[in-house]
């Protein structure tokens, strides 16, 4: 961290959405209800699975780590954003840039994991159905669900030390709305080619990794549900996985647009609305996806409120 104890006495400057900027009361009122919503939707998740017997399953488990997931993936950008807008004090310490860039890959990469261990219950699921429960037992569950965490966040030590060794020089503006990894390196003064080259490879290794593992489970599923021979029967399979493909498409499309898309001056906004999908619009979503999409996550939200309201009856 030498370079940052030469320059900590500055901040960087976070230059949001410039081309929106008469639109700031819009912005921070949508943005608002967006992260507000987010918590709650995710929160009420992890109540309703943790407090329903019926829901003591391995996908309600990866559903409810992925909820606790997206909470602190949404807080990690959101509230800064949200400063931003309601202030217009774009400027963030060094060192809590940093902190928000580690942050935020190491809760991305662990999603990945997340997914990718996601789609290899329900290839388990709809596979092996008669040998689901000895393979995803609750203690694999716990060890699967322990790994993605452990791994994210050693994974994202490597380009947050790489970037923080780096010397930054020239006006410290950053034209995103959040500290991230290809505007940082953009400040550079002298040769990154090392660093960008590591960083690249530790991004797209837990990207593609765990993309791969997905295409191959659901290409297994697929073909599992080809020789299901009733409509009925094939629609009862893909509805177990519906959700979870709709998320993965989410994520993994939006991350795709903007750090696999070659970088060019006039399409740098479009890569702030992109990324505005996987970092707000995917944690905000999911609650609606897994809930809406699912009868018995409904089911148990609505004996969660019967219950809620007849306690205070009682009183």
């Amino acid at each position: 961290m030498e370079n940052l104890n030469q320059t900590k006495f500055k901040d960087f400057e976070l230059l949001g959405f410039v081309v929106f900027e008469n639109y700031t009361p819009v912005l921070f009122t949508v943005f608002l209800f967006i992260y507000i919503f987010t918590l709650i939707g995710n929160m009420l998740i992890i109540l309703v699975v943790y407090h329903n017997a019926r829901l003591h399953t391995p996908m309600y488990f990866f559903i409810m780590n992925l909820s606790c997931l997206e909470i602190w993936y949404v807080s990690t950008t959101t509230p800064k954003l949200l400063t931003m807008l309601a202030t217009h004090n774009k400027k963030i310490s060094f060192y809590w840039c940093f902190t928000q860039i580690y942050m935020f890959h190491s809760l991305g990469i662990t999603e990945c994991n997340l997914l990718a261990i996601m789609a290899v219950d329900r290839f388990v699921a709809i596979c092996r159905p008669l040998r689901y429960n000895i393979i995803i037992s609750t203690r694999v569950c716990r060890h699967l669900s322990l790994m993605c965490w452990i791994i994210g966040f050693l994974m994202a030590l490597i380009p947050t030390t790489l970037t923080s060794q780096v010397h930054f020089c020239g006006r410290y503006y950053l034209n995103h709305y959040f500290c991230d990894l290809a505007p940082l390196l953009s400040l550079a003064c002298r040769d990154i080619t090392v660093t960008v080259t590591i960083n690249r490879f530790v991004g797209g290794f837990a990207t593609m990794f765990n993309l791969g593992i997905v295409v191959l489970m659901y290409m297994n599923i697929l073909y599992a549900i080809m020789k299901i021979k009733t409509n009925r029967g094939r629609k009862k399979a893909f509805s177990t996985c519906s959700s979870h493909l709709m998320v993965v498409t989410l994520f993994y499309g939006a991350a795709c647009i903007v750090y696999a898309s070659p970088k060019r001056a006039n399409l740098i906004e479009y890569d702030k609305l992109f990324a505005l999908v996987y970092a707000m619009l995917t944690p905000f979503l999911n609650p609606i996806i897994y809930s809406l999409r699912n009868q018995d996550v409904i089911t148990g939200l609505k004996r969660g409120l019967q219950s809620i309201k007849r306690q205070i009856n009682e009183r």
